[in-house]
């Protein structure tokens, strides 16, 4: 017995070393078009993370991509957007419209537009999106502003970020 005890041991602690790791990212992505004078923005986020926060910070059960998905779910994605996102252009802090979300595989993504920008000389954002949830939560911020692209990772301590062109 004490044979069978140990060979099972040797063979499955060193899978506990293998197991997953989950990594908390979100990507915004943000590009300024002069042509509609408008800032257009894409978020891309784990549809589980949003899930989950979502179902707690709003007492609700969205149960998305299944038959019993809570309807009008996009009033609570708008909320909790305006919520923990802020954009300032040139100075200024801008309201955003939010325009929708896409389901692809276990992402959710969301498309949000600032409107009646002429020109962006300096963008501020502010992004805590997921991070009162998972304190490792990590969100990258790329910004295209005409042939200029930046990025910066932003964090829960370091959730803000201010970029000049």
């Amino acid at each position: 017995m004490k044979l069978k005890t140990y060979l099972f041991l040797l063979l499955t602690i060193p899978l506990f070393s293998f197991s997953s790791h989950k990594y908390y990212l979100s990507l915004t992505e943000i590009n300024f078009n002069k042509e509609t004078k408008a800032v257009q923005v894409i978020i891309n986020v784990f549809m589980d993370d949003i899930e989950l926060a979502l179902n707690k910070d709003f007492g609700i059960d969205l149960q998305l991509t299944t038959k019993k998905e809570l309807k009008n779910n996009g009033i609570y994605f708008k909320k909790y957007l305006h919520k923990k996102l802020e954009f300032t252009i040139n100075n200024k802090i801008q309201n955003f419209n939010y325009i929708g979300k896409e389901y692809d595989g276990d992402l959710v993504f969301f498309y949000l537009e600032i409107e009646n920008v002429e020109n962006v000389k300096t963008l501020s954002v502010s992004n805590k999106v997921l991070t009162h949830h998972f304190p490792k939560q990590q969100n990258l911020i790329k910004v295209k502003v005409g042939k200029k692209n930046k990025s910066v990772l932003l964090t829960k301590e370091n959730y803000k970020t201010s970029i000049k062109f």
